[in-house]
């Protein structure tokens, strides 16, 4: 019997020797590879953290012990071991397992997690709420896979350390955050710090200098000299923290060690962990491209077992043709957080190295830098996923808009966004890019007009907005230098019809021709528009559309509360209060991981939901007439 077979929560690990670690290990490793190959799945991370998250397991007392992972990439062994490994064949499907950490998907998942850099931050509220309710038992943060290049990283840090509160924070060094050479200096550094009897010198030191402060500043300059030589935590250590490492990551003994020891203090303690993402994955290991793979591939190889035949992705068609508008225009840049792969823009960067920039996961950052290249008379372009732009609203506020500055916003993964669920949905930026002055909002309808929007955008002398969704475009795309600029603030009737008018917002326009041909057959002929700009939108042609229809139906694929069709109904009801505006976008609520077609039906935003809309809005008139 495997040990997987065996273990169903951490209290039967628990039952292990400590020489069974590395083989609980393995199996852990040799599942995930397995189920990824299926499913699909953020595969580097967790990869990298298989013997930590064991170790982890092993040595602290959870669920009461609460483990707080950041970024759900690193939890799929942490699934594994906590009860989810019999239902893993199910990883990012609808009703299925979370790719992510959801506190409602199990009671070991004490925060959730979808974005960077939470978890440091909410460890420490965790601590603080159980000091407050006089409560005892352990709080750990994993930090890694690049997260320390955030801000609210170092914000929590610096609040933490200042706490002094019962905290452990394991930094999870895989090569996308710092990373130094783990050797024999460092083992024997590791060795030594979390000996008892280091601690308990180090202890008796402290006392002597409290009672003797005639040598605490030589001392304490001493000290400081010698580990900022010797060590790489002195950072750590000047924000409050004792630091541990650097140690390997992998080697099972030294981690249940240090771990042990550090359980049994107090105070905030870091520990640094050196790892390697994608260990073990035998297509390739530390690679940006074994960050995730798509379901159906050959484990041995990465490889997608069976080939699309579909159009290239929007985003394969942006970064390409970002490209080339940078051949043509010296003025542009790009900048992306941490994403250059996921936004398409690792052509840039091997095509215009010296005008592309990666700031790292620090959103907030990337839109004010943006801004200040821009008062150089630079034109930037800020390559970010719309649910990662959420977390620079006020930078596009404060240091974009108001200042009415000429970035432009390429806004990936707009929309739905299938099996990456409810963390990453981009369904609010249409609704809080509306809200901000001077901005232009635009969303096009297939991949040429993307790409004809984006050279729109670096000639606007001001915000620009564009979004696109996760899928593959529509049409075959041209070159950029084939495709021209369009005039701000104009929509495009596609086919001319009565008393309905469909105002399709960007991913819409294609169900929506799809809709209306088969309201056609039905004897109902309806008009569709490609409302490509939402701000500034097409005055002219919104009169015209209101002399002739008796009812607008906004489609958007985003959310329905202040979205569009939101703005288009307080539009209307100033202009002519007799024509109806219904505005049909994606619900109210939290909408979890499904394929991108299953949650584009269950919220009517496919064809055959468009025009089931139409028929009822179209019914309802009829019997009001």
């Amino acid at each position: 019997m495997s040990f997987l077979d065996r273990i169903h929560d951490p209290s039967d690990l628990k039952r292990c020797s400590r020489e069974e670690l590395p083989a609980v290990a393995e199996e852990v490793r040799r599942r995930i590879i397995d189920v990824c190959s299926r499913t699909g799945g953020h595969i580097g991370a967790g990869l990298g953290v298989v013997e930590l998250t064991v170790a982890l397991h092993y040595v602290f007392d959870t669920p009461t012990d609460q483990v707080v992972w950041d970024v759900g990439h690193q939890g799929y062994p942490h699934k594994v071991l906590t009860g989810r490994n019999a239902q893993l064949e199910t990883l990012r499907q609808e009703g299925g397992v979370s790719g992510f950490l959801k506190r409602t998907e199990s009671p070991y998942d004490a925060f959730g997690a979808g974005h960077a850099a939470t978890s440091i931050s909410a460890a420490l509220g965790i601590a603080a709420g159980r000091d407050v309710m006089g409560d005892q038992y352990k709080v750990v943060a994993i930090i890694g896979d690049g997260s320390l290049t955030s801000g609210l990283a170092y914000e929590a840090l610096n609040n933490a350390g200042h706490s002094d509160r019962d905290i452990i924070v394991i930094l999870n060094d895989n090569e996308m955050s710092i990373a130094p050479n783990v050797g024999a200096m460092s083992k024997y550094l590791t060795q030594v710090q979390r000996n008892p009897i280091y601690n308990r010198i180090r202890s008796k030191i402290g006392e002597l200098i409290e009672k003797n402060h005639a040598i605490e500043t030589l001392v304490r300059k001493w000290e400081e000299s010698v580990k900022s030589f010797l060590t790489p935590g002195v950072l750590f250590e000047e924000l409050g923290f004792r630091y541990f490492g650097p140690i390997d990551g992998h080697d099972m003994g030294q981690l249940v060690e240090t771990l042990g020891a550090v359980r049994a203090m107090t105070g905030p303690r870091l520990v640094h962990v050196v790892t390697q993402k994608g260990r073990g994955f035998p297509a390739g290991e530390h690679g940006e491209k074994w960050h995730a793979l798509p379901p159906g591939h050959d484990p041995a190889t990465g490889k997608v077992l069976k080939a699309s035949t579909a159009n290239p992705a929007y985003t394969a068609v942006f970064g390409r043709g970002l490209s080339e508008l940078m051949d043509e225009d010296p003025r542009v840049v790009t900048i992306t957080a941490a994403m250059p792969s996921g936004t398409g823009t690792g052509v840039v960067a091997k095509n215009h190295p010296a005008r592309f920039f990666d700031v790292g996961i620090a959103e907030g950052h990337a839109v004010t830098f943006a801004a200040g290249m821009a008062t150089r008379g630079v034109r930037p372009v800020a390559a970010i996923y719309s649910t990662f732009l959420q977390r620079a609203y006020d930078n596009i506020v404060h240091d974009v808009a108001i200042q009415n500055l000429p970035v432009t916003f390429c806004m990936d993964r707009a929309g739905l966004v299938g099996e990456d669920g409810e963390t990453h949905m981009g369904l609010y930026d249409i609704a809080y890019m509306l809200a901000v002055p001077n901005v232009v909002v635009s969303a096009p309808k297939d991949g040429t007009e993307m790409l004809a929007l984006l050279k729109t955008g670096v000639r606007h002398d001001g915000p620009f907005a564009l979004r696109y969704p996760r899928d593959a475009a529509p049409d075959v795309v041209g070159l950029m230098r084939e495709i021209a600029p369009l005039a701000i603030g104009s929509w495009e009737v596609l086919q001319k019809g009565r008393e309905v008018a469909i105002l399709a917002v960007g991913t819409m326009v294609q169900p929506s021709l799809q809709a209306a041909a088969t309201l056609a057959n039905e004897g109902l002929h309806v008009t569709v528009v490609n409302a490509r700009f939402l701000k500034p939108y097409d005055e002219a042609m919104l009169q015209v559309l209101m002399a002739e229809h008796q009812v607008l139906l906004v489609v958007e694929e985003g959310t329905v509360i202040n979205g569009f069709g939101a703005f288009m109904a307080s539009v209307v009801e100033r202009l002519d209060p007799s024509v109806r505006v219904i505005a049909h976008g994606v619900p109210d609520r939290i909408i979890y991981a499904a394929s991108r077609a299953r949650q584009l039906a269950a919220c009517g935003l496919d064809a055959a939901g468009i025009a089931e809309r139409v028929r009822a809005v179209h019914g309802s008139e009829a019997i009001a007439g």
